[in-house]
């Protein structure tokens, strides 16, 4: 993203400053220049698809090469709109060609003796294609890759396959990279780190076995990144950079504290899991704003601490700036939790959602339950948090059931911010590619993108992230169409309703309730409770059980407590599970209307 530093390059400056006095580091960005090139529009388009971006490169690496342009076409189809709209793919990738080349030619620096290049999402004919065009300016120049499209087997298959990338780093960089720079600067006689791996050796070695992590245990240790480079090319762009508006990349956790969920294959660089203290997160954050005069963020964490993300976002609320963080998060944060993160300056976040069955959430590894998913979404909606969140459909083995009560519970997800249907791909090293029998998978082997991407005989010999398998993939197409077209529906009625906020939502009068419903045709209810049902309502704005209930209901027979929230449920007022019950309306709260609609009445 054009409007970022690398979070990777920053943090190894930094580290490698700190560690190697009087050594000569520069970053470059040169995605910030192809983002001017092309126009920011276009550029941010293209990155929202990995397929289309890593097509530009792929192109410029294999310029003999047809499969690169059909796949760009089929990737941004949808994007762009009509044909006409669509940017001229030959056009775009000339541009990079000639950005590229200004870039390695033009840079005033002396002569790099190593040249490291983060190969992560979208990144990898690029960073091919740069170390290549390298390579072949400066032939004595040593190449190392890192990041998640290099890591482990996949760095050494992407070595054996392009001769001009020289060592390998698999999992987390700081140490191994330092390591390599006191190798390559005379200061040690031998590469000792076992996450490195080098040409001379790669050849041969090409297993898992040889795949190796090298970690900093704690990570209040590390410097704050540095991102004077990023600042100084934006600089140097003048007029151009107009429609950069910086957000900063900070990270207050490595690897992830539930890494249980069996599609997931995002943690291929870390080796468990370590989180930065409260304390240290928050002074990293002040220092990096007054040095950049940033109060725009976005956390890298594949999820937040779940026990210190509260207390840093209190500490950041007294730093009295008017922060905006991004941060992805687990399910299972409670209602004042996100509260208080929200006053600390959290405005988006990705959930991993993932389904509406809790029958398929088990099947997914996640952990959680459908009363919790739809807690987290009604907690950022009366939050004020922009939820972003996908439904997974076509896991293998998905059944008939679990489509269904996914459909019913969409009636409940209704009021809230809608989920992102996203099709299950298959990642290597994830649970499901590790144990493809439990999932009644087979013939697995790399996506037939990589194909198009890559000559043949160049895509043969590497082990991309994605991969393709057999299985009961026609039937779970066949099955979770009915939920593409209840999504594409309830998607119109948004529309026609003019947004997402306020479908469902309740003004308290201590002594009363009044709750205002609108339904996707546009009907406007209202529901009035008093006494004791105001109170039972308001005690479920968490989750709550039938015990927790019974104690607060002044001797209420456990019927007619049921018999009320059953009648709730009926209504999409309530959502009930194993016994729970969950208030599904948030407090208004300067709430815009959700369109001029006909209202009817009902009792509470």
């Amino acid at each position: 993203m054009f409007n970022r530093p690398s979070i990777q390059l920053g943090a190894l400056k930094a580290f490698l400053k700190a560690r190697v006095p009087g050594i000569r580091i520069s970053v470059r960005h040169p995605y910030i220049r192809l983002a001017s090139a092309i126009g920011y529009e276009t550029y941010h388009t293209i990155s929202q698809s990995s397929w289309a971006a890593e097509s530009v490169f792929a192109a410029l690496l294999f310029p003999d090469h047809q499969g690169p342009e059909k796949l760009f076409y089929d990737a941004i189809g949808k994007r762009f709109g009509t044909k006409g709209g669509r940017p001229d793919f030959r056009k775009i990738v000339s541009a990079a060609g000639q950005v590229m080349e200004e870039f390695i030619l033009s840079d005033e620096s002396p002569p790099a003796g190593l040249v490291g290049i983060s190969l992560c999402l979208n990144q990898l004919t690029a960073g091919l294609y740069i170390a290549k065009f390298i390579k072949k300016q400066l032939p004595f120049c040593k190449i190392v890759i890192g990041g998640a499209s290099s890591s482990g087997i996949s760095g050494r298959a992407i070595m054996a396959a392009f001769p001009f990338v020289d060592f390998s780093i698999t999992g987390e960089g700081e140490l191994p990279l330092l390591d390599l720079c006191l190798y390559l600067s005379g200061k040690k006689d031998s590469i000792s780190s076992p996450a490195i791996a080098s040409r001379d050796r790669v050849d041969k070695d090409t297993s898992e076995t040889a795949v190796r992590k090298e970690q900093i245990p704690d990570l209040d240790s590390l410097p704050f990144p540095d991102f004077d480079d990023y600042f100084a090319e934006i600089e140097a762009l003048g007029s151009r950079a107009a429609g950069i508006t910086p957000m900063l990349p900070v990270e207050a956790s490595r690897g992830c504290w539930w890494s249980r969920c069996n599609f997931c294959n995002l943690n291929l660089q870390w080796k468990g899991y370590r989180a930065k203290s409260p304390e240290r997160i928050t002074a990293e954050i002040d220092y990096l704003a007054q040095r950049y005069h940033a109060l725009d963020y976005a956390f890298m964490d594949n999820c937040l601490p779940a026990r210190q993300a509260p207390k840093f976002f209190d500490l950041l609320h007294a730093h009295g700036r008017d922060y905006s963080f991004f941060a992805e998060l687990r399910v299972g944060h409670s209602r004042t939790d996100i509260f208080r993160m929200a006053a600390g300056g959290l405005r988006d976040v990705q959930v991993g959602i993932e389904a509406l069955s809790t029958s398929l959430l088990r099947r997914l590894g996640k952990g959680s339950r459908a009363i919790d998913n739809l807690a987290m979404m009604r907690h950022c909606a009366e939050a004020g948090i922009k939820l972003q969140a996908n439904l997974i459909l076509h896991f293998p083995g998905s059944t008939v059931e679990e489509v269904d009560e996914t459909l019913e519970n969409l009636d409940f997800a209704w009021p809230f911010a809608p989920l992102k249907p996203v099709s299950f791909w298959l990642g290597m090293e994830s649970p499901v590619s590790r144990q493809p029998k439990d999932f009644g998978i087979s013939g697995i082997k790399p996506h037939p993108c990589y194909s198009m991407l890559f000559p043949r005989e160049v895509a043969g010999r590497l082990h991309p992230l994605v991969l393709q398998y057999r299985g009961d993939r026609l039937r779970q197409k066949l099955m979770w169409k009915k939920l593409t077209d209840k999504l594409s529906a309830m998607g119109s009625a948004r529309r026609r309703l003019s947004g997402a906020k306020g479908f469902l939502t309740f003004r308290d009068g201590v002594d009363f309730l009044v709750i205002r419903q609108v339904m996707p045709d546009g009907q406007v209810l209202r529901h009035r409770l008093s006494g004791m049902s105001r109170k039972l309502y308001l005690a479920c704005l968490e989750p709550a059980d039938m015990d927790s209930l019974l104690n607060i209901s002044d001797g209420l027979p456990k019927q007619k407590i049921r018999a009320f929230m059953d009648g709730m449920q009926a209504k999409r007022l309530v959502y009930g599970e194993d016994d729970e019950y969950l208030a599904l309306a948030i407090h208004e709260r300067n709430v815009m209307p959700a369109g001029q609609c006909s209202e009817t009445g009902t009792g509470g």
